[in-house]
């Protein structure tokens, strides 16, 4: 096995090879390091990257599964942190050179100290844009992350480098964060599998300074590494009070039950969204017609939902706002000018303006209730738009679409906000390929605290088709 195929086995896989002492975590972290060192000039998805950590945490990983001890499936899998979440001993630096990278920098996030109980090797931090603001991963800090298909386009964002990185073979898990898409939009710009969990499902610390619809997720290449991980990141930890409890048992539970059964509502623009590439919804058509062979009763239904992206722009531009414009001038002026402008724009908001936003979103939650009340999920596409040149916040608009403003990503990421708002599960994985190579990918929506629904209809639609098997070849 060379050093390349070794990259490209899941977290599954390499725990397989372990146990049966075909491979060692140590032979894997080596592999992945080697991967990280060749390609990461190219594609910026890593910020740091401490080749003596990683090879001490595999080191201690073989030991472990030498003498029959394993922490759990996940022990001496390679793994990489956002660059939005804290890591004991590294900065937190979040792509913006307002931090401090002195720090102090002595403590883990719930996420990070999960994956270290759980036995996985870190590997390092993931690009960012600045304070994950943006559905594209550039940053004043560590300026420009490519997509591995086509390096010339984005990965997405705001975990662009984290899922850069898994879909090029650079570890096979990655913690991402999703406050409006940052899972779910790169996950569909690399065919990739991410997964927002419901709020509170995967504790946070520190709170985002983005509220509540700030998620943290698994970033993976296959539905099985999503669930396990999903297991590691899903304890508790008493720094969360927003948390919910621990669920028994695991999910990879669900993985084995299929969707025979299963009520779709097949949902191509949600009854609003002006604008889809129609290779996007090709694919996600044909995905519904697999969902039905499979047994799922799938029916073309739209929620009774309104366009969410200006209460959305309420809430998140408010909360950056409260966050940053206490900043002294001389730091302000080093943020992300594309930043700058959301925080002064926000000023503007007023606290019935806030209040109102907020009334539209409990609206918006119980019409879901409602909806999932005939159906047990939503498919629809990932995103509207395909990947699209890097260094830009979105693309020209078609005809009949109106950003909110000139660094409005929302009229191309529509699908993904309203579930920040409703904090229900939502997951996006590849459904197909442009013919220019391009990853085409759909979304399952399920009710309140039922990731088991996505997990279990995104297995049996993965082991139906052959999309999560292709991968890029980046700088060749």
């Amino acid at each position: 096995m060379t050093s390349d195929d070794i990259a490209w086995l899941s977290a599954a896989e390499l725990a397989g090879a372990y146990a049966a002492g075909a491979l060692s975590p140590v032979e894997a972290t080596r592999a992945v390091l080697a991967r990280i060192d060749a390609l990461n000039p190219l594609l910026n998805c890593f910020c740091l990257v401490d080749h003596e950590a990683a090879l001490r945490d595999a080191q201690a990983s073989e030991k472990r599964w030498r003498e029959g001890k394993p922490l759990g499936p996940l022990d001496g899998v390679p793994a990489s942190i956002k660059d939005l979440i804290l890591t004991r001993g590294w900065p937190t630096l979040r792509g913006s050179l307002t931090v401090d990278p002195a720090g102090p920098w002595n403590e883990d996030s719930p996420a990070t100290a999960r994956l270290r109980e759980a036995g996985c090797v870190l590997l390092g931090k993931t690009t960012t844009p600045e304070f994950g603001w943006r559905g594209s991963t550039d940053s004043p800090l560590t300026g420009i992350t490519r997509n591995p298909w086509d390096t010339r386009l984005t990965p997405g964002g705001s975990s662009g480098g984290a899922t850069a990185a898994v879909v090029a073979g650079l570890g096979p898990l990655a913690v991402g964060t999703d406050g409006g898409g940052s899972v779910r939009i790169p996950a569909a710009f690399t065919g990739t599998v991410g997964l927002k969990a419901h709020f509170g499902r995967v504790p946070a610390f520190p709170a985002s300074p983005m509220g509540t619809v700030s998620h943290v997720g698994p970033q993976t290449r296959t539905v099985r590494d999503c669930a396990l991980m999903l297991d590691a990141l899903a304890q508790p930890d008493a720094r969360d009070w927003t948390a919910l409890p621990p669920r028994a048992g695991s999910w990879t539970d669900a993985l084995s039950r299929g969707v025979a059964g299963l009520r779709i509502a097949y949902s191509p623009r949600l009854g609003y969204v002006p604008h889809v590439d129609a290779r996007i919804e090709a694919a996600v058509a044909e995905a519904a017609r697999v969902f039905e062979s499979l047994g799922a009763r799938v029916e073309a239904a739209d929620p009774d939902i309104e366009d969410s992206a200006y209460a959305f722009a309420v809430h998140w531009s408010s909360s950056a706002r409260q966050f940053l414009y206490r900043l002294p001038p001389e730091r302000f002026a080093r943020l992300d000018p594309g930043l700058q402008a959301v925080v002064i724009d926000a000023q503007r908001y007023s606290l019935s303006d806030y209040l109102d936003a907020q009334q539209f979103r409990a609206a918006l939650a119980l019409r879901m209730q409602r909806f999932h009340q005939r159906y047990d999920l939503v498919l629809t596409p990932g995103t509207a738009l395909l990947p699209f040149e890097v260094g830009k916040v979105m693309p020209e608009p078609p005809p009949g679409v109106t950003p909110l403003g000139p660094n409005d990503w929302t009229w191309w990421t529509p699908f993904s906000i309203p579930f920040n708002l409703t904090q229900q599960p939502a997951l996006v994985m590849g459904c197909g390929f442009t013919d220019a190579g391009l990853p085409v990918s759909l979304q399952l929506v399920a009710p309140n605290h039922r990731e088991d629904l996505c997990l279990s209809a995104a297995a049996a639609y993965e082991a139906a088709t052959t999309w999560s098997s292709r991968h890029p070849s980046p700088g060749r």
